[in-house]
């Protein structure tokens, strides 16, 4: 039967040289062929976020994808209007999917009770939850950048800012969900994955960035023609060379790229990745 653990073939054997951890890693992703994959949703915290003319919460979400083995938690903080334009932007093109999906309304006087919030972070995780549900929502642009567009945005502004640390650290964080709110679509997270590629070569760290730019590459299968997808051969190639590794299969692919297409002169990697988020 399909999901039973005989049907798997090339498993290691009992006296395989493996050790403990290894073999557990190795299970858990040979069952994430067959075990459903789905993203849970917690409202973990809540904090008072005090401005000049304003008080709001900050509703501290977190991501956590099952059915298979997760190791990057995500974390991310939304305040409620952040949610409000969220549900009139999904009403718009999911009104009758969302008939019984309510956000939680909004309350005159009493929001930044400790009652309130802690009754709403159990609203919030609901409604999260709900909206997962339907699969054309939680595909939609505006579910995926609800969770990744500011972090994305500021991640972004540091690299061309110059700020590659900054950017490194944002990304580091954000990245991982947007792979996972993205896995239908595989070639959406390669701005950022490039992205993170250019930080750890300007930063020196050219092991790094070859191997985001491995997991780059393996986004845009089949899609040559993709915007990214010669830079970051170039890209790759450059990085090939300064770590000694052996370039040939990443020049030819580059070279077929260029035949295809003779006169077109291309940006660079960097130039592309600056462009990103600029509205």
């Amino acid at each position: 039967m399909p999901g039973t653990r005989s049907e798997v073939q090339d498993g290691p054997s009992s006296n395989s040289s493996m050790t403990t951890r290894e073999l557990q890693e190795h299970w858990q992703k040979e069952k994430s062929h067959w075990k459903h994959v789905r993203l849970l949703f917690e409202i973990a915290s809540a904090r008072i976020e005090e401005r000049k003319v304003s008080k709001f919460v900050m509703y501290q979400v977190v991501v956590i994808q099952t059915g298979s083995f997760d190791s990057d938690k995500a974390v991310v903080e939304r305040r409620y209007s952040d949610f409000e334009r969220l549900h009139k932007a999904l009403l718009k093109r999911f009104g009758p999917e969302l008939e019984d999906v309510a956000l939680p309304r909004k309350r005159l006087t009493g929001n930044l009770s400790a009652e309130t919030i802690c009754e709403r972070r159990r609203e919030l995780r609901e409604y999260l939850r709900l909206l997962s549900a339907v699969r054309a929502v939680r595909r939609s642009r505006d579910f995926i950048d609800f969770l990744t567009r500011p972090e994305l945005r500021e991640a972004f502004g540091c690299l061309r800012a110059g700020q590659y640390a900054r950017a490194l650290d944002l990304l580091g964080r954000v990245v991982p969900l947007h792979e996972k709110l993205t896995a239908h679509c595989p070639s959406a997270a390669v701005p950022a994955l490039c992205a993170t590629l250019v930080c750890l070569r300007d930063l020196e760290r050219p092991a790094e960035a070859f191997a985001l730019g491995e997991r780059a590459l393996r986004r845009l299968r089949a899609r040559e023609s993709h915007r990214y997808y010669a830079p970051l051969l170039d890209a790759m190639v450059r990085l090939a060379y300064a770590l000694g590794k052996d370039l040939a299969s990443l020049q030819g692919r580059l070279d077929e790229d260029q035949l295809r297409r003779p006169t077109h002169r291309g940006a660079t990697l960097k130039e592309l990745t600056v462009r990103e988020y600029l509205s």
